[in-house]
């Protein structure tokens, strides 16, 4: 955790999300154990006894009267299970530093395993439990800790069997449309000539409850599941695709699990996302024999980004998994933190789903990588194309994991805006630019002569920027005075009234 703190770096630190300072002038301070708590359940830090912070943030050395008793009391409190949960340092851990003649005291605090969490103080589960944030320490919340809770336990929580609800609650179609990939798959595999209640038993989708008759296990709700009945065991379970390649329309086209039109479940939505976002990417021209090769690694890549959210959400957790799909980006967001860690993560190797029977299932046809190399394959791939790296975000109270992916190549990413523009005639350039108002007036009267125009057309049309012409339409249809009728390709414009 040397990268934390850095002698030569003291001056320009200050504390932030994994830095905190404590002057420590009347021994140890009480508050340190909550910062000990913090860092642990979050992202490790560094706690540094013997310096204050001055009003602009940064740090001074107060110094430590009897360093060696105060690292004394500390390794006796921390040792302490009425105190401290769990003791997660070693004499490495801890270190004392001679700074502009003072002695200061550094603790080094680890991120916790999952197994080790929650890290709480004072015997106390919930009141004594806190995390970090860019403000500070923050008590957790009752959803977050029983969120650490169950990503504690050995058996992950899609193994449970749902005895309230019988086979039927399973969708025959989605588990049709299942075995079937399975089968294209794995065309000798010996689960293939099973009928359906004993397939589903084998493949960890269902299983005998107490009571001695079949039940869908929660893994097998999810992912064959009506959402009716999902909703029922994960009252927060929302899966949401929105795509937005339009800005004068809030949404092009959306997909959510709770519609009512489809069965909701994690199958269908993984296959039906994975589709409305792979028929965007480019196919290079490729053949393997006579046949042309669609699948890209580009294609692997955004069905590995989807997996990996779909095995990794807490479906307990509120706001769902939401899909953002943007003309050059692609965000995926779900609840829950990351398991093993952002850096664990991004580094590979370690596989550790929080779904493990989810992921079982996807493994089964052929989706998803069970090495733990998914997320370190997907930057790869992204830096074969010359693409910005996918950003990994982490975010806390409650639980969230963001996923950025943008498909611009990197040196074009300022002129991409610039590059789809057509080029203003010299005509045009000459001319004294049209205002707002004039502006408007004179796209309503291309609307009128023709209803269908695109905004590359009125650009064209009047000499204006991309910037100027979705402004105004976006404005005109928040006065009501445009709005859009069918599909934004094939749909047309209508004039609801008069702009006067």
């Amino acid at each position: 955790m040397s990268d934390l703190f850095d002698l030569s770096n003291f001056d320009k630190y200050k504390e932030d999300n994994c830095r905190e300072v404590k002057k420590a002038e009347g021994g140890l301070p009480i508050a340190l154990w909550e910062s000990y708590s913090s860092f642990a359940n979050s992202n490790g830090g560094v706690i540094i006894l013997g310096v204050g912070e001055r009003q602009d943030g940064t740090w001074y050395t107060t110094g430590l009267k009897n360093a060696d008793k105060l690292k004394r009391n500390f390794w006796n409190t921390i040792h302490d299970t009425k105190k401290v949960s769990i003791n997660l340092l070693s004499d490495k851990n801890v270190e004392s530093y001679e700074v502009n003649g003072d002695t200061i005291l550094v603790i080094y605090v680890p991120r916790a395993k999952r197994e080790q969490k929650p890290v709480y103080i004072n015997n106390d589960l919930f009141g004594g439990c806190y995390r970090r944030d860019w403000e500070g320490d923050y008590h957790c919340s009752k959803a977050e800790i029983k969120g650490m809770l169950r990503d504690a336990a050995d058996e992950t929580e899609d193994m449970k069997i749902v005895e309230q609800f019988d086979i039927s609650a399973i969708d025959t179609e989605s588990l049709k449309g299942f075995r079937n990939h399975h089968k294209s798959y794995r065309p000798e595999h010996v689960f293939n000539n099973l009928p359906d209640d004993e397939y589903l038993e084998r493949i960890g989708a269902a299983g005998f409850g107490e009571d001695g008759k079949l039940h869908p296990t929660t893994a097998g709700l999810l992912m064959f599941g009506e959402e009716y009945h999902i909703v029922r065991e994960f009252p927060e379970y929302f899966l949401d695709y929105r795509e937005m390649l339009d800005p004068t329309i809030r949404w092009t086209d959306r997909l959510q699990s709770s519609s009512g039109d489809w069965s909701g479940n994690v199958f269908d939505f993984f296959f039906r996302v994975n589709s409305k976002i792979a028929k965007d990417i480019k196919k290079p021209f490729k053949l393997e024999g006579i046949t042309r090769v669609d699948d890209t690694p580009v294609h692997k890549a955004v069905r590995e980004a989807l997996v990996n959210c779909l095995v990794n959400t807490d479906y307990f957790l509120p706001c769902g998994v939401v899909i953002k799909k943007e003309d050059d980006k692609l965000v995926i967001e779900n609840p829950g933190s990351i398991r093993t860690g952002k850096k664990q993560m991004l580094r590979g190797g370690i596989s550790d789903p929080r779904n493990k029977t989810l992921m079982k299932m996807f493994n089964m046809i052929g989706i998803g990588e069970r090495a733990g190399s998914g997320i370190p394959d997907i930057y790869q791939v992204w830096e074969n194309e010359g693409w910005p790296m996918p950003v990994v975000e982490e975010s806390y109270n409650p639980d969230r994991t963001r996923l950025s992916l943008e498909f611009a190549k990197k040196q074009t990413i300022k002129t991409s805006e610039e590059e789809k523009e057509p080029k203003r005639s010299q005509k045009g350039a000459e001319k004294e630019p049209i205002k707002g108002a004039e502006r408007k007036k004179e796209i309503l009267k291309l609307i009128k002569v023709n209803s269908t125009i695109t905004q590359v057309e009125i650009m064209k049309e009047l000499d204006l920027t991309r910037k100027q012409v979705q402004k105004d339409m976006k404005e005109l249809q928040e006065m009501h005075i445009i709005a859009r009728e069918g599909t934004n390709r094939r749909g047309r414009w209508i004039i609801v009234k008069e702009n006067k």
